[in-house]
């Protein structure tokens, strides 16, 4: 196990909003880029890269992100997040690795990022769930995690969990849905470079009320399947439990790739409002896995996507 490196600087004390906006060269001076063994000093001077699958859309602002989100453990409202959110304790923090894997522990988060031997980068992505968003993510592949811990043959797919505290998560002092929030992915898509685990956006560090310390984002799917502060990650041989699924199975598949041509029992799925783009805004239509069709359509081939939706 690496020896745990603690980050002092905020991703705002070396990355200015308005240089990432002018696509300038970035400095990322978080532990996170780093093996443990480099001395703070040095940080400073490693460069963060934009990754090759980045849109080029304006990304939304940060009051945007962070101020309207989907986050049931802070509330049902889209504001209660921003609200609720800030008294989320997100230092120390763990992670349990376990099930098929070759090194399971509990990892904290300090050597889960001083153990990514890549650069961290910049993933300006679009997500989408009746709205749609541009966010620049700063994170780094899953697949580089899950490479590390050493993933055993048997496994099939990435089981995660969120964290369980309604002293600081006033929704989950409701049975609103099972706690905890739980979530999978096929270990194909776990393992694709679009799938990455997110620290920060906008050279930020990551708002509690978007997922903070570590959340996981796949952009071709809808915006659920992107489970927020997690505190689990197993590999598994048979598909897990994903929380709306379980509730709702007619309505909430496993796979909830953003497909136009299969509608939710309620409503349409084949247009978006984008955020920011005012109450009245017109409605564009959605794209085939949101876009990313050319990266990751070949995971479905041959599947019925009516029926795995």
């Amino acid at each position: 196990m690496p020896k745990r490196w603690t980050n002092d600087l905020n991703w705002s004390d070396v990355t200015p909003r308005a240089d990432f906006m002018n696509r300038r060269q970035i400095m990322a001076g978080a532990g996170a880029l780093a093996i443990g063994a480099i001395a703070a000093p040095a940080l400073a001077a490693i460069e963060t890269v934009e990754s090759r699958y980045s849109t080029d859309e304006t990304p939304n602002t940060l009051e945007e992100i962070s101020s309207y989100n989907n986050f049931y453990e802070f509330g049902t409202g889209k504001g209660d997040p921003a609200k609720n959110a800030g008294a989320l304790t997100t230092d120390p923090w763990s992670v349990a690795i376990d099930g098929l894997v070759d090194k399971p522990g509990n990892y904290g988060l300090g050597d889960i990022l001083s153990g990514v031997t890549m650069e961290e980068r910049i993933y300006r992505l679009r997500c989408v769930e009746a709205w749609s968003m541009v966010v620049p993510w700063v994170g780094f592949e899953l697949a580089t995690l899950l490479n590390r811990v050493g993933v055993q043959p048997s496994a099939k797919y990435v089981y995660f969990e969120t964290l369980v505290r309604p002293e600081e998560m006033p929704g989950q002092r409701y049975p609103m849905l099972e706690w905890p929030y739980r979530e999978g992915l096929r270990l194909d898509e776990a393992m694709h470079p679009l799938t990455i685990l997110a620290t920060g956006l906008y050279g930020e560090e990551l708002p509690n009320q978007n997922g903070a310390p570590l959340r996981l984002v796949v952009p071709w799917k809808y915006g659920f399947k992107s489970i927020k502060s997690i505190v689990r990650i197993s590999l598994v041989e048979e598909q897990p439990q994903a929380t709306w699924n379980m509730l709702i199975p007619n309505e909430y598949g496993f796979y909830s790739n953003v497909n136009p041509e299969v509608d939710h029992p309620r409503w349409s799925q084949a247009s978006e409002r984008k955020i920011g783009g005012g109450l009245f805004s017109a409605k564009v239509p959605t794209r085939m896995f949101n876009g990313y069709a050319d990266e990751v359509a070949g995971l479905y081939a041959g599947m019925d996507l009516a029926k795995y939706y």
